[in-house]
């Protein structure tokens, strides 16, 4: 469910090199796009309390592996953030 999230996102060379809005502007890319994942992650969690409500082991152990490959993302498009916030003017 989670491929190609972020993959197919530009790199954001469209904009004149060395303007503040563009770093901005990739940075709240990046920040809107951890905030889509985390409420992927919430939507998932809630998926995965009903399934140990019903004791389906098996599809409950499919919903964690899904949960820590959103956390990944969401760890990813945070690092991108803070560094496009923290980094040098380009």
């Amino acid at each position: 469910m989670s491929e190609g999230v972020g993959s197919t996102e530009p790199g954001g060379g469209g904009g004149p090199a060395g303007t503040g809005a563009g770093k901005a502007s990739e940075t709240e890319q990046a920040l809107g796009r951890a905030e889509e994942l985390l409420e992927r992650l919430k939507t998932t969690r809630e998926e995965l309390e009903r399934l140990a409500a019903a004791e389906n082991a098996e599809a409950a152990v499919d919903v964690l592996a899904e949960l820590a490959e959103l956390a990944k993302e969401v760890e990813s498009e945070l690092a991108k953030a803070r560094a496009r916030a923290d980094g040098p003017p380009a």
